[in-house]
């Protein structure tokens, strides 16, 4: 008990300065009255003109052919990889012709058969038509000789047309190239047995050059021929083409709902080049609707919101808002927003909602009248402190 008095004195004796520190402490942790305005870039929301949407392609010929043989049979030599450019006429693969050429033996034999029966049939008809003169036969027997003869005749032609199926069809096991173009794709090897019309290869011609893309069903209805566009290929960021729609399909792709769509690019020559990869932007014009910077975007949970500047307090008010599809510099804004709204367009992420902000445009000038404390109107020397703060 004796132990205990001391140290209640020494609490009595220094409650007042423990009071006194959690109270500068309390103040500490309470608002300043006394924080400056942060500058902010504010600007108004723009028309959306800018706004677009972006569909993924790639660069395509015009002109894209698979190659076929036009007979069956083993494929024997192959003499080009994908990626080479071949000339028209020149030689792309070989199939063993050995039956055909067979065939087309046969065929030669049974025309010549055939001119042999004919020459026959012409002495008969020769001779039995003397005879007839000098009426030694009768009418019968000569035209009996004159129809054997035209049947030769028949017979020589149809032999000479087998001739000439036979030989075409030796002639096709050589697949050959119909126009210039680079080999774009390869489906057989050397060995392999193919048949009538199986694409060995993929053509694509020298010419104009085109991006192939898939339009999604919601959209479809903004895209005819003849449409406007912008083209642009990755490995040229920034720089944009102007295009045209060349082409839609009529029907959505039963796998991927999509419609496949062809444009048509105004590019400098070879600047475009196969299998690129492409990106092909639709602009919205005069839609109505308002567009603000990327920057500009924050995110609420699964929602987006900007910071708008209240003009009679000049504090910060976090407003939801509805946003359409991203651009690359700006998002359209469906809902949420007005044309006379001033909203921040950088460094949302270091501010709150409630702040009190000096709203300044990009050549750091103010844009609204800065409201004191007491809801008067600032001195303008307040402002340019607040300004360069």
């Amino acid at each position: 008990m004796r132990s205990r008095t001391p140290n209640g004195a020494f609490l009595r004796a220094a409650a007042p300065a423990v009071l006194a520190a959690l109270a500068l402490a309390a103040c500490g942790k309470g608002p300043s009255s006394g924080e400056a305005p942060r500058p902010v870039l504010v600007a108004h929301p723009s028309e959306s003109t800018h706004a677009v949407s972006a569909f993924a392609g790639d660069v395509r010929a015009r002109e894209e052919s698979p190659l076929s043989f036009r007979v069956g049979g083993n494929l024997i030599e192959r003499h080009v990889d994908v990626g080479a450019h071949v000339r028209r006429g020149e030689l792309l693969a070989v199939l063993d012709a050995g039956d055909l050429q067979a065939q087309a033996r046969a065929a030669q034999a049974q025309l010549v058969a055939a001119q042999a029966e004919l020459g026959r049939a012409r002495a008969d008809r020769a001779r039995l038509s003397q005879l007839a003169g000098q009426q030694l036969v009768s009418r019968s027997a000569l035209d009996a000789a004159n129809a054997a003869a035209t049947a030769a005749q028949g017979q020589v032609n149809a032999a000479r047309a087998n001739l000439d199926v036979a030989r075409n069809q030796a002639a096709y096991t050589q697949l050959r190239a119909p126009r210039d173009g680079f080999i774009a794709m390869r489906n057989a090897e050397a060995g392999q047995v193919v048949g009538a019309g199986q694409a060995v290869f993929s053509l694509a011609a020298d010419g104009v050059r085109e991006v192939a893309f898939a339009v999604p069903e919601g959209v479809v209805a903004e895209f005819k021929p003849g449409l406007p566009v912008l083209v642009e290929v990755w490995s040229k960021p920034g720089e944009r083409w102007p295009g045209k729609v060349r082409e839609i399909a009529p029907a959505a792709d039963p796998a991927s709902r999509t419609y496949a769509a062809r444009v048509t690019v105004d590019a400098p020559e070879g600047a475009l080049e196969l299998g690129q990869s492409a990106r092909v932007y639709l602009p919205k014009h005069g839609n109505g609707a308002l567009s603000v910077p990327l920057s500009a975007l924050q995110r609420t949970g699964d929602a987006a919101a900007v910071f708008v500047v209240d003009p009679k307090t000049s504090t910060l008010k976090l407003q939801p808002v509805q946003v359409g599809p991203y651009g690359d510099e700006r998002v359209p804004v469906r809902a949420g927003l007005s044309a006379g709204d001033w909203v921040v367009t950088a460094g949302g992420h270091l501010l709150r909602a409630g702040q009190k902000v000096v709203p300044v445009d990009r050549d750091n000038r103010p844009v609204l009248t800065p409201v004191a404390a007491d809801g008067a109107p600032a001195a303008d020397a307040a402002t340019a402190t607040a300004v360069k703060r």
